[in-house]
């Protein structure tokens, strides 16, 4: 798969850094150790921050700066990490969904960054590209119906946008018969580092409850489809 991003998005976030991963799994409905390291998480968070607080762990502070540089308002449509933790910090419950799921969810709470993922094998093409939500574009998000992606950042494949930062598409959406994944990870801080070691982490849970190898990645910025494989 060839991620691209555009120069529209480039022009609202020159730093943007990205991260894709695919892999081979074996999904599962529940992984009680995966949720164990979620409600541990869920703990940690509680002890030591604030749904305003929140709002300044940099991945997730960098995501609203793009909303807002887009048109968008990032409190009536949050980035899916911002709206997992402060859910935890609420007391509210998260709805375990499928194993592959969960993990992506956990790997973004615990960094910050908001993460799509998607199965690989429903993806129109071979191309992914990073551009920016237009008025009327038609877009079904998971569990949400019809959504107004208008200035929202989004990937598209060769049908159509099949991910923002506040949800991901239901066309392409992950299920248990998924076997080819495929996850982006989406550094709107410019942390490479950051990005990184979220795709190193996200691999790590493959590993451990998706009979994987935890795959491949590669890192990629603006209007490039050069890559290194790690």
């Amino acid at each position: 798969m060839r991620v691209i991003v555009s120069s529209e998005l480039a022009s609202v976030c020159p730093v943007f850094v990205g991260a894709c991963i695919e892999a081979t799994v074996v999904n599962t409905v529940h992984d009680d150790a995966l949720w164990t390291a979620i409600e541990s998480l869920g703990e940690s968070y509680r002890n030591t921050l604030s749904t305003e607080t929140l709002k300044d762990i940099s991945a997730i502070a960098s995501t609203r700066r793009v909303y807002k540089a887009c048109g968008k308002d990032p409190s009536r449509y949050r980035p899916a990490a911002e709206a997992l933790i402060r859910r935890m910090l609420q007391g509210k419950e998260l709805y375990p969904r499928d194993t592959l799921v969960d993990l992506i969810n956990l790997a973004s709470m615990r960094y910050g960054y908001s993460i799509g993922g998607f199965d690989a094998d429903k993806f129109c093409g071979d191309t992914l590209t990073l551009g920016v939500g237009r008025s009327g574009e038609p877009y079904e998000g998971i569990g949400r119906g019809i959504m107004n992606i208008e200035g929202l950042p989004v990937y598209r494949d060769g049908k159509g946008g099949v991910g923002t930062p506040t949800s991901d598409n239901e066309r392409t959406k992950i299920g248990l018969d998924t076997t080819h994944l495929l996850v982006l990870v989406n550094g709107y801080d410019g942390s490479e580092e950051g990005v990184c070691k979220t795709a190193e982490y996200i691999q790590e849970l493959l590993r451990s409850h998706c009979s994987s190898d935890g795959g491949r990645y590669f890192v990629y910025r603006m209007e490039t489809d050069s890559f290194q494989k790690l």
